[in-house]
């Protein structure tokens, strides 16, 4: 199978198997970046199954030249800092306290520039993620917290990692597993990091301390496995992240996602409680300041940044405007998780490539009931009662979705410089980069906008 993609840009699989009998047992088949050749085509194994060349976020370079126009877009080798505008009058408007209203269609140039320095924190998060399954560092991080941002082309950024973050699989495993390959049954994997804000330049000019919570898609083969578990769950009993929603109903999730957030071991404590401990840790010593948090993520790594949020929203009383920024992410949730999201403050902005087949799933959504109430005859309203009764039938079968936050619609069909739109291109991170750094409308007359972005900035 041969899949189009981007000039200049070429991929291995991370995953190298000396046995062909394995070849078809393979759930990580990540692309990891490779230097740059002249070569048009990529070609993926045959026995690969089909869902996860759909699944897989390939790495894209970012260096390439679809990226190259904007320096702010892209992960360079210079180490001094781009010089980018002061968001510090309206960095509240950005991270979405008015729901980006009036910033998204066109596309506000700062927080065109805010999305794709958050993007660039999560493409080194794959970066620094060890891929190679023969490597005694396996599924951890290559580098050491201080060089991280470095050893990734992302220098200068005036952020610190203060805490590496793993996910665990809650899934068991046959014992026979363990006659296999190691990664086969890898439990736990590095999947990001938290980093703050320590530059005083780079504080002045966004007008807080930010909080980074940077998060990568699936790469091991349990993370694959999860992915699969799509009927919605109820969250724990008893936690703090459960509580009743709108119309007494629960709230529920993907339960393969709540179980790579909430799953831990022995040895290895779950993503859930890192997180929760390091923002706890920071909220003490940075408390007083004025302070953000962002939490980002491509892909699975967009699901779990949601179900972060709720957590820490849920979790401390004091918690500062929480802002998810979304890449490529599936459904994390029913309507009442999402509304529990956003009652409790958490603001998501999801960004989707519409040719983009992975953000439509998993499950269906239906609309809401509000939607159906309409006013008129009796006729009418048994008919939106009706509706109201088939609806219901439907959500008990833990397949019914719904979509969260606030929506900036892409399309890789829109940009020239895209050959091709096969599922894997269009699902890929560095495809996402490139829409937002080229996105201005999705008004018919593009070139009105244009004019009205060149008033405004």
């Amino acid at each position: 199978m041969k899949l189009t993609m981007i000039k200049h840009i070429s991929a291995t699989p991370c995953t190298e198997l000396s046995t062909p009998k394995l070849k078809s047992m393979i759930s990580c088949c990540a692309l990891a970046q490779s230097p740059a050749k002249p070569t048009q085509q990529i070609k993926f194994t045959d026995n690969f199954p089909s869902w996860e060349q759909l699944l897989n976020p390939v790495q894209v370079d970012l260096n390439s030249p679809m990226t190259a126009s904007t320096s702010t877009s892209t992960s360079t080798s210079a180490t001094k800092r781009p010089t980018v505008r002061s968001v510090r009058n309206n960095w509240m408007e950005y991270q979405g306290v008015k729901n980006w209203e009036g910033l998204l269609d066109p596309l506000d140039g700062n927080l065109r520039r805010e999305i794709i320095r958050y993007g660039n924190f999560v493409d080194a998060a794959y970066k620094a993620f060890d891929f190679d399954p023969d490597s005694p560092t396996y599924a951890t991080c290559k580098y050491p917290k201080s060089t991280v941002f470095d050893n990734s082309g992302l220098p200068g950024t005036g952020y610190r990692i203060t805490k590496n973050l793993r996910a665990t699989s809650g899934i068991n495993l046959p014992r026979w597993i363990e006659r296999g390959p190691s990664w086969v049954g890898t439990q736990s994997s590095w999947i990001g990091y938290v980093a703050v804000c320590k530059d005083k330049d780079e504080i002045a000019r966004l007008g807080r301390r930010d909080i980074v919570i940077a998060l990568r898609g699936t790469a091991t083969c349990l993370e694959w496995l999860e992915n699969l578990r799509v009927t919605l769950t109820h969250l724990p009993c008893g936690a703090k992240m459960a509580h009743t929603g709108a119309e007494g109903s629960e709230p529920m999730v993907e339960t393969g996602f709540l179980s790579l957030y909430t799953s831990g071991t022995d040895l290895v404590p779950s993503l859930q409680q890192m997180i929760r401990e390091e923002i706890r840790r920071l909220l003490q010593t940075y408390g007083d300041e004025p302070m953000s948090l962002t939490i980002t993520g491509h892909s699975l790594g967009a699901a779990l940044a949601t179900l972060a949020a709720y957590d820490i929203k849920s979790t401390f009383n004091r918690a500062p405007l929480a802002t998810v920024v979304s890449f490529g992410g599936p459904r994390v949730g029913n309507r009442s998780f999402r509304h529990n999201l956003e009652k409790k403050g958490a603001k998501v902005l999801r960004i989707v490539n519409e040719d983009d087949l992975i953000t439509k799933m998993p499950g269906f959504v239906v609309e809401d009931k509000k939607a159906r109430h309409v006013a008129g005859s009796p006729l009418v309203g048994m008919a939106a009662g009706f509706q109201n009764w088939i609806q219901k039938r439907v959500e008990e079968t833990q397949w019914v979705y719904s979509e969260v936050g606030k929506e900036l619609k892409l399309s890789s069909k829109n940009s020239p410089d895209l050959s091709g739109t096969n599922m894997s291109t269009c699902h890929d991170l560095g495809t996402y980069l490139h829409l937002v750094e080229n996105f201005v409308s999705n008004c018919p007359c593009k070139s009105t906008a244009k004019k009205l972005l060149s008033r405004v900035h």
